[in-house]
């Protein structure tokens, strides 16, 4: 069983900055990509960054320059640096990682942090 929890998010004034975190746990192998959407309310989940086992990022055009994806293999977590936030970027934020496990290869998903930006 994979278990990934998310930390970090929370209410923030426009122009602030936040840091998630999300701890992947249970019996993996390694993992692939990882990354972290987001969902705000009567919208789609969309992808916001990604980060690839040997540390290759993409982004959203929408937080390129704001935000930073990282990620600690040791310790299985991938992290979201969000900086120069705005209220757009209100959403519950989700992380998913592709994990290599037993059963094989498979996405997992986070419970979602809500991340609000207003003043």
């Amino acid at each position: 069983q994979v278990q990934l929890m998310e930390s970090g998010g929370g209410l923030v004034q426009p122009g602030g900055s936040l840091r998630l975190s999300c701890a992947a746990s249970g019996s993996i192998f390694s993992i692939n990509d990882m990354g972290w959407y987001r969902q705000a309310p009567g919208t789609e989940r969309e992808l916001v960054a990604a980060i690839n086992s040997g540390g290759s990022t993409n982004y959203a055009d929408s937080v390129k320059g704001r935000f930073t994806i990282s990620r600690d293999n040791a310790k299985n977590t991938v992290y979201l640096q969000m900086n120069s936030l705005k209220p757009e970027d209100t959403a519950v934020y989700y992380c998913n990682a592709d994990c290599h496990t037993t059963w094989g290869i498979y996405p997992y998903w986070g419970q979602g942090t809500q991340v609000t930006v207003s003043s």
